[in-house]
């Protein structure tokens, strides 16, 4: 068997995005929370943290965990709405729902670069 001729259904790459984005996230919100945390310390807490939220890594990292959140809401509200009902559970309503859910997440990454930027 070759690895390399194997293609994922676009609900299966969602799926594993999913988990990816949210592990991604749950990492981010301990570095955001210790960023919070310096910038209400003190003045020059907060001005420390200003220096940090300036780098253009920084920035990128940013960008990053704030696009992981983007899609880790989109696949859940998608999630969501298949455990309701409200789309139906078929491979057809599957394969366009994920799609609808990165390509949502793709319009919020580029808004989320400008913000960040």
């Amino acid at each position: 068997m070759d690895l390399q001729t194997i293609r994922f259904p676009v609900t299966a790459i969602a799926s594993i995005l999913h988990r990816i984005s949210g592990v991604i996230t749950f990492i981010a919100v301990g570095i955001l929370l210790w960023l919070l945390g310096l910038s209400l310390s003190s003045a020059e807490g907060f001005m420390q943290a200003a220096a940090i939220m300036n780098s253009f890594i920084v920035k990128f990292i940013l960008w990053g965990i704030l696009t992981a959140l983007a899609y880790h809401i989109c696949g859940g509200v998608r999630h969501l709405l298949m455990d309701f009902g409200c789309i139906v559970e078929s491979l057809a309503a599957g394969n366009r729902s994920a799609q609808v859910a990165i390509c949502l997440t793709i319009v919020l990454s580029v808004l989320a670069g400008v913000w960040v930027w």
